[in-house]
């Protein structure tokens, strides 16, 4: 690479990080990343609960599946309350990234870590599964649509401490939850109404902490051309296998496939 393709570069990843606002998940995560009154703000606001005391708090967690070859994923909050309550919060700029049945996926991936070998059910602890979504994607221009389980029959609360909450991010109310999501758009801080949210943008995007976030950029684009790299590999097998009668193998070999890569092939076909 060229001295002026390396400028033209960072001139990208700058004008990335300038267009960033708290929908972004890598700037989200790194905001709210060991920031416990941040957290705070945050859950109590979206749950109005005045009493939430957050004492840990870590962004961008991965969660690996127990299942040999099962899904894993990568949580943008992951948070832990006074009380033992574990709460994840993700942000989403499109509907199918909020998924109702992901909302299910990670309530169970989160539960099922709650527990240690010897210890009752009944000592499972409450656990919210957030979505930030950019849009309304139920449609009722409400701020908040909480989901909790409740008996058909009698229609009462079932508690089982499982609890899916969805933040209209297209809400413009003048309240708490709107000024929050004024905040999420907002791509400096000078324009933003909490300080604590302001802050940590601030540092990220105009002061220190922003070589940290050119880096993440940049490790976000690498991975994303790895994943089209992939993934037009896997569509090429698959072409092969299907025009030439091959197994994987077969076609793999004929395309001299790396070791490394017929092992993530093998995984996705």
């Amino acid at each position: 690479m060229t001295g002026e393709e390396q400028k033209q570069d960072l001139r990208t990843v700058e004008q990335i990080i300038d267009d960033m606002n708290l929908f972004d998940d890598d700037l989200m995560a790194m905001v709210f990343d060991a920031n416990i009154k941040e957290t705070e703000l945050l859950l109590k606001i979206i749950l109005e609960q005045d009493d939430i005391q957050v004492i840990s708090v870590v962004g961008q967690r991965e969660l690996q599946s127990p299942v040999v070859g099962g899904r894993d994923i990568r949580l943008d909050i992951l948070a832990k309350g006074s009380t033992g309550k574990h709460y994840n919060v993700e942000v989403q700029q499109r509907p199918e990234g909020a998924h109702i049945r992901r909302a299910r996926f990670h309530s169970s991936m989160m539960d099922s870590r709650m527990l240690k070998a010897g210890q009752e059910f009944s000592e499972l602890q409450d656990s919210y599964m957030v979505f930030i979504t950019r849009t309304d994607i139920f449609g009722h221009g409400i701020p908040i649509y909480t989901i909790d389980r409740h008996f058909r029959e009698t229609d009462e609360f079932f508690d089982d401490g499982s609890h899916i909450i969805y933040v209209n991010g297209a809400y413009k109310g003048d309240d708490a939850v709107g000024n929050l999501l004024h905040d999420f758009e907002c791509k400096e801080a000078k324009d933003m109404y909490y300080p604590e949210l302001a802050k940590g943008v601030k540092h990220f995007k105009e002061e220190g902490g922003r070589g940290k976030m050119c880096e993440a950029v940049e490790k976000y684009a690498e991975e994303k051309a790895e994943r089209v790299r992939l993934s037009n590999l896997i569509e090429n097998v698959k072409n092969l296998m299907d025009s030439m009668k091959w197994s994987a193998e077969q076609a793999m070999s004929a395309m001299k496939v790396s070791e490394a890569d017929r092992a993530m092939i093998l995984k996705k076909l």
